[in-house]
């Protein structure tokens, strides 16, 4: 039987991990680590020898060659971290970036009325909407995707913060056609990166339909735009995420629907109606 010590584990780990391109080799390493052996990286660093068992190497070797693949670790994980919450993924939903928790910032400076609905369109993971709901536990939160394994994974997700978020199933506000509430914003994090955008490798293991928004990478958001004098309510605010090149084009788009852009923090915009 072959026994490693841990220190000599990460050693090797982070060689390997490094040599295939992952930048962040030594903390993915002990990433891995602490969820195999199910202790805090403080215990793992202060008892370097510590002996793992075949059965720990055999699990480490099977996420190490994910990694090695350049899986993002969140997958391999199955669980991220968004606005100080813990998500479930897989690899039906695209990974919460943290740049989107400026779209929940912003959310929170709002005119706010406690029976107003808040809506996270193309909710994937459900940590928009989830999170919204955290924040602002008055208001009602209702979460689409055109995605039915999407919603498996946001269901999952509101199960386990324990919140009473609506799930539908659509293509954008389609589900809010019959919608009586006044609506106080809308949260899009949509498709935005152009088709012809070269991802890095990472990305490369998303859902495509998550990613890419057409030539421009607007698509998603003309049609969305498109679908507003449909609705009975129309939302008082809505809030973008898109690449900075974008903003310029997003704003006509959102300004032909009679929304005028109010702020612009890094990737997100908020507009408001009017």
């Amino acid at each position: 039987m072959k026994t490693i010590e841990i220190s000599n584990w990460l050693t090797e780990t982070t060689a390997t991990l490094t040599r295939v391109g992952i930048a962040t080799a030594r903390l993915d390493a002990l990433v891995l680590l602490e969820d195999c052996l199910h202790k805090d990286r403080a215990l793992l660093l202060a008892h370097p020898e510590i002996q793992l068992t075949d059965e720990q190497i055999s699990v480490l070797r099977q996420r190490v060659q994910r990694r090695m693949a350049h899986e993002p670790l969140a997958y391999i994980r199955g669980r991220t971290e968004f606005y100080g919450r813990e998500f479930t993924i897989n690899k039906n939903v695209l990974e919460p970036r943290p740049e989107s928790e400026t779209m929940i910032d912003l959310l929170k400076t709002l005119p706010n009325d406690a029976h107003n609905l808040i809506v996270d369109v193309g909710t994937g993971s459900g940590a928009l909407a989830i999170t919204a709901k955290c924040e602002l536990r008055h208001n009602p939160v209702m979460a689409i995707d055109i995605d039915p394994a999407c919603l498996v994974v946001g269901a999952q997700n509101a199960r386990i913060h324990d919140v009473d978020v609506v799930f539908r199933t659509g293509n954008l506000l389609e589900p809010l056609a019959d919608n009586t509430k006044p609506i106080l914003a809308l949260l899009c994090n949509l498709p935005y990166v152009p088709d012809g955008f070269h991802i890095n490798q990472a990305a490369g293991h998303e859902p495509k339909l998550a990613i890419f928004g057409g030539p421009d990478g607007l698509d998603l958001y003309r049609q969305l735009f498109s679908q507003l004098p449909g609705l009975a309510q129309q939302p008082s605010y809505i809030l973008t995420e898109s690449l900075p090149n974008q903003h310029a084009a997003l704003a006509l788009i959102a300004a032909a629907g009679g929304y005028h852009l109010v702020i612009t923090d890094d990737f997100i915009l908020l507009f408001k109606a009017g």
